[in-house]
């Protein structure tokens, strides 16, 4: 990603606020600077945007909503962050945490009322790690339809977004101020243009194999089930302008990608009482740490692979899920009328998946916890007809990158931004912190929206 120091630069094209990555980052930066008039043009790589949004559930996470007061959740800003901090073990930023926990209500409700995007609260669960009910979605309750209702509202706001435009170069003063970029088309044609600041609201690094291996080694032959626009291009930039960059060895793993079909199987249903086995049929974690810490226990399990399995109470609840319900129509889901028909479908020891239900259901009869200090409940019980799906473990996407400050401005030094550059989504550090065990539940929406929320406004404020 080539950085080219031309302060006598002139761009026949000019346009306030370049944005770069159309994702949900993208997208809210852009209907923020827009809010305040400012002309904005949106670049991104891919001929339909997509990126991250797309393949995520397109759960935002949000303390103090109007949802939640409506339902009497009491929640805020403040306990949010803790729960954040928390999962973290402390070692969130959290600067960024406060001013994503402040910002992202505020977030939901200005596109509500001022784009149409309608959000309801995910109820009857909670994710690992958040204290009360605060997971918000689109009624579809999947990314792309996220990303769908934000690109129509990007359209009406007037913002310009240009597909199938992959940037390539920056031009910079001599303090490191922005002056343009170029982007180059599938054709291999190039234009350049000019801009006052400049959003990367781009890509982590999860897609290029030698960053992954460089930061994140444990990941490294791992199944990657993020955009492959995830290249590390906003990394390369910021390090290249001198950026300090943190939290590169933190990422979002998942432990539940149905395998070979790429399928995500909702982790609601271990929050419910599922399990996880491996071809023995034997347990080997705490199902309610996290999906992301789960992601490298599967990666130890024989053949790199686990099962989940579970009964037809929570069959039912995860069709209430549109990935899930991919799944059964792909025939990843497999039933049985007892253990030794779903174990002889998935390719599991039958003894040791009999021998594990009884013990699991035990544990529930009693209210009792386990050696991996999960609490089983009564209605946890796995009783007969038996579900269960083949799963691998994945690295979904980095949550480390430039640092910002709470203005989402990139810094070269503690309180020293550069001039016009911003960052948020995956081109920043999150607020996970350094290690698979930070992720909380929907962090990576939570600095998308509430990133590029802070970012367009503070780059329109110019």
């Amino acid at each position: 990603m080539p950085i080219h120091i031309d302060p006598n630069r002139r761009f026949a094209t000019y346009v306030p606020i370049v944005i770069v990555g159309a994702g949900a980052c993208g997208a809210v930066a852009a209907l923020a600077a827009r809010e305040r008039g400012i002309d904005v043009l949106i670049l991104e790589r891919d001929a339909a945007p997509a990126g991250s949004t797309a393949l995520s559930s397109g759960f935002v996470p949000a303390g103090g909503t109007a949802q939640q007061r409506a339902r009497g959740i009491d929640d805020s800003p403040e306990r949010f962050a803790a729960d954040i901090q928390a999962k973290a073990r402390g070692r969130a930023d959290m600067t960024l945490v406060k001013a994503y926990t402040e910002a992202i209500p505020q977030a939901l409700d200005w596109l509500a009322q001022a784009h149409g995007i309608p959000f309801e609260l995910v109820e009857g669960f909670l994710y690992p790690g958040h204290a009360v009910e605060r997971l918000h979605c689109v009624p579809e309750r999947t990314g792309a339809a996220l990303l769908a209702r934000l690109h129509r509202a990007v359209a009406a706001s007037g913002a310009d977004l240009l597909c199938s435009a992959r940037a390539t170069d920056l031009f910079v003063d001599d303090a490191r101020r922005v002056l343009g970029l170029r982007f180059v088309r599938p054709d291999g044609s190039a234009d350049e243009v000019g801009c006052d600041a400049l959003v990367l609201a781009c890509n982590g690094f999860g897609g290029d194999r030698e960053l992954v291996a460089r930061y994140i080694p444990e990941m490294a032959d791992a199944e990657y089930f993020g955009h492959r626009g995830n290249d590390g291009d906003a990394l390369r930039w910021a390090i290249a302008l001198g950026a300090l960059t943190a939290d590169l060895s933190g990422y979002q793993g998942h432990g539940s990608v149905a395998t070979p079909h790429g399928v995500l199987i909702t982790w609601a249903l271990m929050m419910q009482g599922a399990i996880q086995v491996n071809a023995r049929g034997e347990r080997f974690a705490n199902e309610h740490e996290g999906y992301s810490e789960a992601a490298v226990q599967v990666l130890r399990q024989p053949g790199h692979v686990a099962f989940d399995v579970y009964d037809e109470r929570l069959h039912e609840i995860g069709l209430q899920f549109p990935d899930y319900a991919q799944a059964v129509a792909a025939g990843a889901i497999k039933r049985g009328a007892t253990l030794a028909e779903l174990a002889a479908a998935l390719g599991i020891d039958a003894a040791g998946l009999e021998r594990t239900v009884m013990e699991v259901n035990a544990l529930a009869h009693d209210d009792a916890t386990d050696e991996f200090d999960r609490t089983f409940r009564a209605e946890e019980m796995l009783l007969p007809p038996y579900y269960g799906v083949k799963v691998a473990g994945a690295l979904f996407h980095t949550q480390g990158g430039a640092v910002v400050d709470a203005h989402c401005r990139v810094l070269v030094a503690r309180n020293t931004p550069l001039p016009n550059l911003y960052a948020a989504g995956g081109a920043a550090r999150g607020v996970s912190g350094d290690a698979v065990w930070g992720y909380l539940s929907g962090n990576g929406l939570l600095s998308a929206v509430a990133g590029g929320f802070i970012a367009g406004r503070a780059a329109s404020a110019r």
